[in-house]
């Protein structure tokens, strides 16, 4: 072997070894030390990664915990109460149980309530359709039906419902991410408290014009009227721009406003069938 090339094998080695020599002292000054327990608690957490926790996913979420005092502001919606509970006793915090939450559409103006009057032959897509008109009725306020909502969802918990005019929300399947929340630009969708056997009590309306015109749109708007408000013993209810608007922290699900809308824009869901309520009709004796 001729000594040019043991010399650049040589000179080859020692530059290898510096560079890896110097490397090394590079990686351990700048070295970032991560917690250990942000991958535990990540393997705590569904995997979701749908940001409904108000992070970029559950990586995110986990760091936040981590470097948290407290869980208090802290909540992933999809593992609820239980997930929540062991991410706590991870990280050695006191678990704070929260309301489970699902989703709403404030909209009842379905085909049959809200008449067509114009056709849209735009993108099929509710972004650009609010953006350039109104709708194809004459509810500024309602669900133009293209269905963002039903594509934002990663939980298959909206149902589009063809020839209806507004999606269906699935309680049973909903995990209150608030990504159809996000993606409604008629700022319809709403996370309200779930209560059990998914009952709810709820002004299913978004129309803020005065009464006549409103009503005279969609058959079912609300008209702001106030009687509901007054008839609400629970404070629940507030009348503002021409609309009512039910609390559902607030509400007790008395369901005493609902007979009382003239218009049946509450809504009760999940409750077992009014009693129907006959007066026997007594004659008058004389004696």
């Amino acid at each position: 072997m001729s000594l040019t090339v043991i010399y650049t094998i040589a000179t080859l080695s020692v530059i290898g070894t510096s560079a890896a020599v110097i490397l090394y002292f590079v990686a351990q000054k700048f070295k970032v030390y991560e917690d250990p327990r942000i991958d535990e608690t990540e393997k705590a957490l569904p995997g979701a990664n749908c940001g409904g926790c108000g992070f970029a996913g559950c990586r995110a979420f986990a760091e936040a915990c981590v470097k948290a005092d407290s869980l208090s502001d802290l909540n992933c919606p999809v593992g609820g109460n239980e997930t929540m509970g062991s991410v706590a006793g991870i990280l050695g915090f006191e678990a704070h149980k929260k309301d489970p939450r699902v989703a709403f559409i404030r909209c009842n103006g379905t085909c049959n309530h809200r008449p067509k009057t114009s056709n849209f032959d735009g993108a099929s897509t509710c972004a650009i359709a609010a953006s350039v008109y109104s709708g194809e009725t004459d509810c500024q306020w309602g669900c133009v039906s293209y269905g963002d909502c039903y594509y934002s969802c990663k939980f298959d918990a909206i149902d589009i419902r063809a020839g209806i005019g507004v999606p269906l929300i699935l309680d049973d399947k909903c995990v209150a991410c608030g990504a159809c929340v996000e993606a409604c630009p008629k700022n319809l969708i709403e996370l309200r408290k779930q209560f059990p056997k998914i009952r709810k009590v709820v002004v299913a309306c978004r129309n803020e014009d005065k009464g006549g015109v409103a009503r005279k749109a969609c058959s079912v708007a609300c008209i702001g009227c106030g009687k509901c408000e007054k008839e609400c013993k629970f404070d629940a209810i507030t009348i503002a721009n021409n609309l009512a608007f039910i609390d559902s922290d607030k509400c007790k699900l008395c369901r005493k406003c609902v007979p009382v809308c003239p218009t049946n824009a509450i809504i009760e869901e999940g409750f077992p069938p009014r009693k129907i309520v006959t007066e026997e009709k007594q004659e008058c004796s004389t004696t």
